[in-house]
């Protein structure tokens, strides 16, 4: 995001080590090393300190999602970029910058990689700005804000690649030998309500149609000041699942949570 702290908090780069974590500051394509020492010290906005820290691939964060565009584009970013609300980018308030993340949008299955290039969003609660053209992949365009899950993927704008070899394998680290895991908890939304009555009144009426291993839970999301209430059917073991439940019931713009 490109707020006026943006000028003081002046930017990053960022390189692999040893193969899957950073440890800059390390200049690239994007940012000069200046610039990525200046983001990686410690600041404050309204009041409320923030510590970058670095990451490795592989780290997760859930929170929630917004976008910013218009009234930015063509400003400058935190790590000395001008801000491209076309370009898949996203502010972030500590991870480094040219970090690649995938953005997976919990409420509705779909996923963008972004690169950090800003700093942001200072609201509580939010764990990621994207971009204009990013959050319209996401759906954030029509919804504003979303719940979501983001997972580093590489560093110095590039998607980290191990290779492995025979002498190399030694080296790679526990976090690519874990194996695949299965997704469980998958979830489907069947209504939102701006009235608690009425995502109660849904809340009983799947919780009769729900099979035994599945819950009936309501989830408030602050959307432009006003509270909404989403009723979700948590508990499907797979995604097939999930998606026969909706066409099983009919459930008209009912769609996919994933875990």
């Amino acid at each position: 995001m490109v707020r006026k702290i943006s000028l003081i908090l002046i930017m990053s780069g960022l390189f692999f080590l040893t193969g899957c974590s950073h440890r800059g500051p390390y200049a690239t394509s994007y940012t000069s090393k200046a610039r990525h020492k200046a983001t990686m010290k410690t600041y404050r906005v309204r009041g409320r300190t923030y510590r970058p820290t670095y990451v490795r691939v592989g780290d997760t964060m859930r929170g929630v999602s917004s976008w910013y565009g218009p009234n930015f584009h063509g400003k400058y970013t935190s790590n000395g970029e001008i801000y491209n609300m076309h370009k898949m980018t996203a502010a972030h308030k500590t991870w480094p910058m040219d970090t690649i993340v995938r953005v997976e949008n919990l409420d509705n299955g779909k996923s963008v990689v972004v690169r950090i290039n800003d700093r942001g969003p200072f609201v509580r609660g939010r764990v990621i700005d994207c971009s204009y053209a990013a959050g319209k992949k996401l759906g954030l365009d029509r919804t504003g804000i979303a719940r979501v899950k983001l997972t580093v993927l590489g560093f110095s704008g590039k998607v980290f690649k191990p290779r492995v070899g025979k002498v190399q394998a030694k080296h790679v680290s526990k976090l690519q030998q874990v194996p695949a895991v299965r997704l469980s908890d998958f979830g489907v939304q069947v209504g939102a309500f701006y009235q608690y009555k009425g995502a109660l009144q849904y809340k009983r009426r799947f919780a009769k149609i729900a099979g035994k291993k599945q819950r009936v839970e309501i989830r408030r999301f602050n959307e432009d000041g006003r509270l909404l209430y989403r009723v979700w059917v948590m508990g499907f073991d797979t995604a097939d699942e999930a998606k026969d439940f909706i066409r099983d019931y009919g459930i008209s713009g009912g769609f996919l949570i994933r875990p």
